[in-house]
């Protein structure tokens, strides 16, 4: 009797719970700087007839936009919430665990390489869930067979692989970062255990040089590798090939691992990752139709074994399903560089934003290490109840498209059903079907993209589709394990950063332009005004461009024109923008130590968050409006992805690269040394003017100008150091020359105006 009521006290336990944190401190900071902000824009305004020109209404426009993004970020960061999950009661209160499909995309095997590939999906296969709950499939927007070739042999590798890991409780379970920790050999264990691992290693080494072989001579396209022939990346039919089966459905096993290139055909669009997305979830709704689904790049692996069992512990334990209608685990990386030298790990937008937008409507889709309730890519809304009788065949076959199968495993999913999938017999019997939905054509009149699955439209396919997500009234959830979840690669040098955040700003800008805008979504759906106001702060990644150029431009300016955006310093008003710059560093300053980041991470952070905007996100506000203008179309850019852990000598050349700031031939570096050259020659204008005593500057005149100009030196340290430089860690000559010449340009047509 006692047993019987120690369980049912145990499974009324909560599965999940969400902590408020402390934030009063912070809160003060945030009044502080938007009252200081709030005073600098009504001096600007009432001091424009004496002060009036060119310099002060440009700093009245700039400073108003960071005005109206810092009441964004502070009404997001306002009351975070941190969220705690109990695996261990999921275990004992749910006996029949959900199904979860797990995909993992990759676009381009040289810029991907396969190996990187390889362990994600060896991490996914051997999380701690019952084998016969999950499938895994991969999408391969290459057409390589390399990247085939490569899963082949993981799944042998696989068998061997996983019952190690489960046996063991091995916790990081991508056998290139296992290994590449040798103190993992030393864990205090058994001769077998020693045995085993040694056997483990030297299996992984005999498939990595499989895989580097390949690579370097080729696929011999015969055999399973015939499809591949005559084949070309853009223009090519659907290959879908079932690497392994668990046939038996045995919970030991492992899980399905099934290949996908969808057809691509040069006049039909792809609509890049959100397109390979959408293919992922119809072939995966034909064969396993999993309610639950879990995306992954191809470059993030499962760093705890656990990661599911915590995910469905909010999918199945939060109040209503509305509250998690998706479950976020932030993006985490494996070898990161010491001090974030490049900015670009993220660590302050989730640690703050991110858990503070919980509180409101929940983070935003983050593209990799999110689980998603299949319902509700389905297109599925908070407030529906549907059974599956009510879903007539002729709508779904127009929403969905023309097979059968398919419109029978929408109505299972959009009724709340788990009592069918499409798993009891044989997956392989369904690559027939799973063909015809892969298909280049299959979405021509259907509401693929739009109104059911990943949303096209935008390179950030990810952003969009979740604002789309929370425009439908649904909300969404952090969580923050430790050990993380996942972990990833960040790009390692100067010119992949800024490929990167010029990508994300393109995505972004195309977002804001569209009719599935933030502002739209509030004002006619269900997107609350707080959670709008987090996207509006996301999306002025797009065109913080515009108000942070112009205000690196204005000391320069003034400076030889002799005018001023400032205050004089025998001015009063002269101590708010003072106030405002020693308090918002020593507030960003305490977030970053409260994160866990050092004082070099915060200036570095400080120096890219004026490079970025100036840089690629400057190129990115012109991508667009040439989209808008009809004269180009936005191209999805893969970052090259990083294969160095466990090489101890490209480990350091990573390091090296970082924090030395390399550049290539890429225009997109023009912006930054332009920058730097015309600062450089203002100050050399304001010199000689002091020198040849032709301007006073002892009452303060031009002072805060001159001092402005060199902090932008200083937060552009890496383009100054790069004008000295040599090799890759110089700027290009040409580079050099264009941003004289546009420096020369502006120069001339200063002076000759004044």
């Amino acid at each position: 009797m006692s047993m019987v009521m120690a369980t049912n006290k145990q499974s009324s336990l909560p599965l999940c719970e969400k902590v408020p944190a402390k934030n009063t401190l912070h809160r003060a900071f945030y009044l502080v700087i938007l009252f200081l902000l709030t005073s600098l824009l009504v001096y600007r305004v009432l001091s424009l007839r004496s002060h009036g020109g060119i310099p002060w209404l440009l700093a009245l426009l700039c400073e108003s936009c960071f005005t109206l993004a810092w009441i964004w970020s502070t009404s997001t960061k306002w009351s975070p919430i941190d969220c705690v999950t109990y695996p261990d009661r999921l275990l004992q209160s749910v006996n029949d665990l959900p199904s979860v499909d797990m995909f993992v995309t990759t676009a381009d095997a040289e810029l991907e390489p396969p190996i990187i590939t390889v362990n994600t999906v060896l991490s996914l296969l051997a999380v701690d869930y019952p084998a016969n709950k999950l499938a895994c499939y991969v999408s391969d927007d290459g057409c390589s067979p390399v990247t085939f070739f490569a899963l082949l042999q993981a799944s042998k590798f696989a068998n061997l692989w996983v019952p190690f890991c489960k046996k063991y409780h091995i916790q990081v379970r991508a056998p290139f970062h296992y290994f590449s920790n040798q103190s993992n050999a030393s864990q205090k264990g058994s001769p077998e255990f020693l045995k085993d691992w040694q056997k483990m290693k030297d299996e992984y080494e005999v498939l990595s040089r499989k895989i580097e072989d390949v690579t370097r001579k080729g696929v011999d396209l015969t055999g399973e590798f015939a499809p591949f022939a005559k084949t070309e990346r853009r223009n090519h039919p659907t290959i879908i090939k079932v690497i392994w089966e668990n046939e038996e459905g045995s919970v030991d096993e492992v899980p399905h691992l099934v290949y996908i290139s969808r057809e691509k055909r040069p006049k039909h669009p792809h609509n890049y990752k959100a397109g390979a997305m959408n293919v992922l979830t119809r072939v995966s709704g034909l064969m396993t139709n999993a309610p639950f689904m879990l995306n992954m790049d191809c470059d993030f692996y499962t760093n705890n074994p656990q990661v599911v069992l915590h995910a469905m512990c909010l999918l199945l334990g939060s109040c209503s399903e509305t509250d998690s209608g998706f479950v976020q685990f932030p993006q985490k990386f494996y070898d990161p560089i010491k001090d974030d030298p490049l900015g670009n790990q993220l660590v302050i937008i989730q640690h703050y934003l991110s858990r503070g937008a919980t509180a409101v409507q929940g983070p935003f889709y983050g593209g990799t290490g999110c689980f998603h309730r299949r319902k509700i890519i389905y297109g599925s809304s908070p407030d529906e109840s549907l059974l599956r009788e009510e879903l007539v065949q002729e709508r779904l076959e127009k929403k969905f498209g023309g097979s059968k199968k398919l419109c029978e495993s929408a109505a299972w999913s959009l009724s709340g059903s788990r009592s069918k999938s499409n798993n009891s017999g044989s997956i392989s019997s369904l690559l027939e079907a799973a063909c015809t939905v892969a298909g280049c054509a299959y979405e021509h009149g259907t509401s693929w993209g739009s109104e059911v699955g990943w949303v096209y439209g935008s390179v950030t396919e990810d952003i969009q589709t979740g604002l789309s997500i929370h425009s439908r009234g649904w909300r969404s959830v952090l969580l923050d394990l430790d050990p993380p979840a996942f972990l990833g690669s960040a790009p390692s040098d100067g010119p992949a950063s800024l490929t990167q955040q010029k990508r994300w700003a393109v995505g972004l800008l195309e977002i804001l332009f569209s009719k599935r805008s933030p502002l739209i979504a509030t004002l006619s759906q269900k997107l609350q005004l707080r959670a709008c106001f987090f996207y509006m702060w996301l999306l002025s990644w797009g065109y913080g461009c515009v108000p942070e150029l112009c205000y690196t431009v204005l000391p320069a300016y003034c400076i030889i024109t002799n005018s001023r955006f400032l205050p004089k310093a025998e001015e009063p008003a002269a101590l708010i923008p003072l106030a405002l710059f020693i308090l918002y560093n020593i507030c960003t300053l305490r977030e970053f130590i409260e994160a866990g980041q050092s004082i070099k991470a915060w200036s570095n952070n400080q120096k890219m968050g004026r490079i970025y905007p100036a840089c690629s996100w400057l190129f990115a506000f012109l991508t667009v409006m040439l989209k808008l203008l009809g004269i180009t179309e936005t191209v999805f850019e893969v970052t090259r992805k990083d294969t160095s852990s466990g090489d101890e000598n490209k480990d350091k050349a990573k390091v090296t690269d970082a924090c030395s700031f390399t550049f290539d031939e890429s225009p997109i570096f023009i912006p930054g040394t332009t920058v730097v050259l015309l600062q450089l020659a203002s100050l050399g204008v304001g010199f000689v003017r002091l020198f040849r005593k032709q301007e006073r500057v002892v009452d303060g005149q031009g002072l805060g100008e001159v001092l402005c100009s060199i902090l932008i030196l200083l937060y552009y340290s890496p383009f100054l150091k790069g004008l000295f430089g040599k090799g890759k860690y110089g700027i290009p000559s040409a580079t050099v020359y264009k941003s004289l010449a546009l420096t020369v340009l502006f120069v001339s047509a200063l002076v000759q105006s004044s």
